[in-house]
């Protein structure tokens, strides 16, 4: 305690109780002197401060006048002494801390000068020689680096020669990985003042390096090459800028279309012109298209879609060249600092992808926009049908390549095709049925002579369709048309990846192809038929091979049995096939339909968008030859009061459509603007007229036999070609318009075969003197006592007239091929007409007896006996109504009256003859009255 007292008053400190005892009662109170309140009333007053001073004091000296201010100061000391006395112990405490410290520091001061006085002998005891080595090292070392340091920087210096040598060796990535790691070096070395000017050069450097880089990108647009675009690709790693190299790359290729059809184009219409004018070259492209001539045309357009399958090519391999690479880059990162890398190449990856996904669309629609410039950039009205379908052919190889490119509709091509193409074929089908009008009126009816094998398929006009489903197929076309469907599994980009090109013209093939489908004679089968005629008229047997040849076209019948003469020559009768080989009956003006329906479905086959338009023409085409051949042969108002109904509703209703909607009735005549517009009468034909040259009054020939069934028969073999092409039109046809091709068929095509009956009814109506054999019948006495034995000479005369008119039908048979469903028309209208005029005759009949009703049955079965060896027609035509009519002369007078109501098929005199006949007989004068009276009950109507 002493010592820190000691301490204490050293340092001039008073102990507490001293403090206490200096503090007096009540503070000395010093007045100011009147200076001091003068300056303090000068000084301005601040009403806050003296707020804040007033509220700084106490509240209890503002209580009340009785507050003691004295005692309450000294309450105030009294606490405050009782404080320090409290808080001695802690004060002692802490002051003696302070001695201790203060002890410490006056410790540390000796330790510090004995350490100097130490430092200043270690000094003294080192020589300066020690000191100078030491030094020499460190000044070689740092000479040393300095050496290595300018070597760096010489090699820098020179960097830029490697650079351009790299650069010309087209090495980018190993320009750019020594470019960046000289600037690398070039950053440990920029305290050096010649360095600035070295990075400086460098950046430049790298620069240059990424302008030849983005030509370089540019060339893989037209000629892509692995290896190269493989160098681009990682020198725009190894600078970072991948993403920025796919939208570079996407420029690129938009510019490489725009170049590529301008230089083409720009090159055929400057070749065209002939001189040396620059004006095309500052022509925009869609202008400069309306340039190019009509036989530049194709070669520009097959240069054009050359061009620009380079470029889908080239997009093509670079998105397989990435595909490629994301499926190499699939391990997993080793690393964390790989990891951060490999999410970078993924977003890049991912980014490259989209882009170019997306680009797909977009290059497609620049390749589309293109050539729809060029499409419709000239008018392919005067073009030729070839240099058309050329143009469609290419068109749409085009399309094809275009929705395996990016898999979308080319809907802009389709358009613009789709205008040229109706435009081009409502003229093209104005022209060709003003040909085929020419080709019907200048048409002889002549055979023209094709081979029996021909088929569709032999002509240049069907070869696009590999397999037709024609009324003859041959196998080989089968088997050319599989391999074909076997190369066509492969795509475009699959068979022209490496080498070719879709759009070669392969002239070479087509030079082979070669039609033959013509007879070398013209007639291949006349020995064949002279030998058959020969077999026939000997008593010899028939040949296996004939036996097993004919073979009936409807039934199926089995082969000839040897021996079976009679079958034969009942066969040789009626079945007028045996001619020619059974080789299509054709005419020119049929081949020629025929090829123009193959052109059609080629047309439609290349662009399916105008496919019901073009079936409408194929209709067009098909019903203008269907009202020719029934204008020329049978239009003839003398079967229209026969009662055989030879047309029917069908026909009828076709053929009248056939005349309202295409034939122009009046197309020079004083009121030809009169019946339709102008508009309407531009899709109609002058009905055809028959050529002078074809005779159809002789009865040596049938009254044209010939050439009618050349007529029906080309246009039976027709209508089996359209059934042929069904399926085939049908798949091509839209869904809306395929009730309209069913129509087609079901009311038009479908009734070819029955125009047979009206034209070759004429054959019949005149080829038999039908006239005569009434008149012979008149003479005939029919009310005899008595039954006869012998038939009347009537019968004799009709079947003369028979047997003519079978020879007759032979002798034709011997130019043109009769087939058995003529041959049996022919034979039903002449059996029939014949069955008609022996009713007609009975009905004349004035009177009649039983034994006379017995001659007439008498008559008609020597009649119907000598008929079935001319004719294996089966049953006879009109047999019943012969017979029926001979047997209701016995009816009673209640059957009689039912069998006028049941029978209206004969005619109103017939049976008011069989009512008159009868009368006296077994029918009084009023069941007459009344059954003539049914009879003219049933004719009021008619009226």
């Amino acid at each position: 305690m002493q010592k820190i007292k000691s301490l204490m008053a050293r340092q001039g400190l008073k102990s507490p109780q001293e403090s206490m005892a200096e503090l007096s009662p009540v503070e000395n109170l010093r007045i100011p002197s009147k200076e001091e309140l003068r300056e303090l009333r000068q000084q301005p007053i601040d009403p806050q401060a003296e707020q804040e001073i007033i509220d700084s004091i106490g509240e209890v000296y503002f209580s009340n006048d009785s507050f003691d201010m004295v005692q309450h100061e000294l309450e105030v000391s009294k606490r405050v002494a009782d404080l320090i006395l409290e808080k001695q112990p802690s004060y002692v405490k802490e002051l003696e801390r302070v001695t201790a410290l203060q002890t410490n520091l006056q410790l540390a001061a000796v330790i510090c000068t004995n350490a100097r006085r130490q430092l200043n002998v270690a000094k003294a005891g080192f020589t300066e020689a020690s000191l100078g080595l030491l030094a020499n090292q460190r000044r070689r070392q740092l000479l040393t680096g300095l050496l290595k340091s300018l070597r760096t920087i010489k090699t820098l210096q020179r960097t830029d020669v490697r650079l351009s040598e790299m650069l010309e060796e087209e090495d980018y990535p190993g320009a750019i990985q020594l470019c960046l790691e000289c600037q690398k070096a070039a950053s440990t070395f920029k305290h050096y003042s010649c360095i600035s000017e070295l990075n400086s050069k460098l950046q430049d450097t790298l620069e240059q390096i990424e302008e030849q880089l983005d030509v370089a990108l540019s060339k893989t647009c037209k000629h892509f090459d692995v290896l190269h675009y493989t160098k681009v690709q990682m020198a725009y790693t190894l600078l970072g800028k991948t993403q920025t190299a796919m939208d570079q790359l996407h420029m690129h290729f938009t510019q490489a279309i725009h170049n590529t059809v301008f230089q083409v184009v720009l090159g055929y219409v400057e070749l065209c012109a002939g001189n040396a004018d620059t004006k095309f070259q500052k022509m925009q492209y869609k202008d400069l298209c309306t340039h190019i001539t009509l036989d530049s045309y194709i070669p520009c357009l097959m240069d054009l879609c050359k061009a620009l399958w380079e470029v889908m090519l080239s997009y093509h391999r670079t998105m397989q060249w990435h595909e490629e690479q994301d499926k190499q880059e699939t391990t997993p990162p080793p690393d964390e600092l790989v990891a951060s890398k490999s999410d970078e190449l993924t977003v890049d990856r991912s980014y490259v992808k989209k882009k170019l996904e997306h680009g797909l669309s977009r290059i497609w629609q620049d390749v589309q926009l293109k050539v729809k410039s060029y499409i419709l950039g000239t008018d392919m009205s005067n073009f030729k049908y070839d240099d058309f379908i050329v143009v469609l052919d290419v068109i749409s190889r085009l399309m094809q390549v275009g929705e395996e490119f990016c898999g979308s509709k080319s809907e802009v091509l389709q358009e613009s095709i789709k205008r040229q193409s109706v435009n081009y074929f409502k003229n093209y089908h104005r022209a060709r049925l003003e040909e085929l009008r020419m080709f019907l009126e200048n048409e002889t009816w002549e055979l023209c002579p094709v081979k029996s094998n021909f088929n569709i398929a032999q002509l240049h006009e069907f070869k696009f369709m590999g397999q037709c489903r024609s009324p003859s197929v041959s196998p080989s076309r089968q088997a050319v048309s599989s391999s074909y469907a076997a190369q066509e599994e492969q795509s475009l980009f699959q068979q022209y990846v490496q080498d070719g090109n879709p759009f070669e013209m392969h002239i070479e093939e087509k030079e082979e192809e070669t039609e033959d489908v013509l007879a070398s004679n013209g007639y291949e089968s006349d020995e064949l038929e002279k030998s058959v005629y020969q077999e026939y008229d000997s008593d010899s047997d028939v040949p296996e091979e004939l036996k097993q040849d004919y073979v009936d076209e409807q039934t199926g019948d089995a082969p000839l049995k040897s021996g079976s003469r009679e079958t034969i020559r009942s066969k040789r009768k009626s079945d007028y096939c045996l001619n020619k080989a059974n080789a299509p009956i054709l005419t020119n003006t049929t081949l020629n339909v025929i090829r123009l329906v193959g052109k059609y479905i080629q047309m439609m086959n290349i662009l399916k968008p105008i496919a019901f338009d073009v079936i409408h023409c194929v209709s067009q085409l098909f019903d203008y030859y269907l009202y020719a051949v029934y204008t020329f042969f049978g239009r003839n108002d003398m079967y229209e009061s026969s009662g055989l109904g030879l047309i029917s509703s069908r026909l009828r209703t076709t053929l009248n459509r056939i005349q309202e909607s295409l034939i122009d009735m009046d197309p020079v005549g004083e009121n030809a603007g009169v019946h339709a517009p102008t508009e309407d009468r531009k899709e109609k034909v002058p009905s055809p007229h028959l050529s002078h040259l074809v005779v159809l009054t002789n009865s040596e020939t049938l009254y044209g036999l010939a050439q009618r069934v050349v007529a029906t028969e080309s246009l039976a073999f027709l209508a089996e070609l359209f059934e042929s092409l069904q399926s085939h039109l049908d798949a091509m046809m839209p869904a809306a318009k395929k009730p309209f091709l069913q129509q087609f068929y079901s009311q038009t095509v479908s009734t070819a075969s029955e125009l047979r009956k009206p034209i070759y009814w004429v054959v019949a109506a005149k080829a038999i003197d039908y006239e005569q054999m009434l008149l012979m019948m008149a003479g005939v006495k029919w009310d005899i006592r008595e039954i006869m034995s012998q038939h009347n000479i009537y019968v004799d005369v009709l079947l003369k007239e028979f047997e003519q008119f079978n020879k007759r039908l032979g002798e034709v048979s011997r130019h043109v091929r009769i087939p058995l469903p003529v041959s049996n028309v022919l034979w039903e209208h002449c059996i029939r007409l014949a069955n008609r005029t022996l009713v007609e005759g009975y009905a004349n009949v004035k009177k009649c007896s039983n034994e006379g009703r017995a001659l007439m049955q008498l008559d008609f079965q020597q009649f119907l006996m000598k008929l079935e060896k001319l004719t294996d027609l089966r049953p006879i035509p009109d047999k019943e109504f012969v017979e029926t009519y001979i047997k209701a002369y016995y009816l009673t007078e209640n059957d009689m009256e039912q069998f006028i109501k049941n029978h209206r098929e004969y005619s109103m005199k017939q049976l008011a003859n069989l009512v008159n006949v009868c009368l006296g007989s077994h029918i009084n004068k009023r069941a007459r009255q009344k059954l003539l009276a049914a009879i003219d009950d049933i004719d009021r109507p008619k009226r």
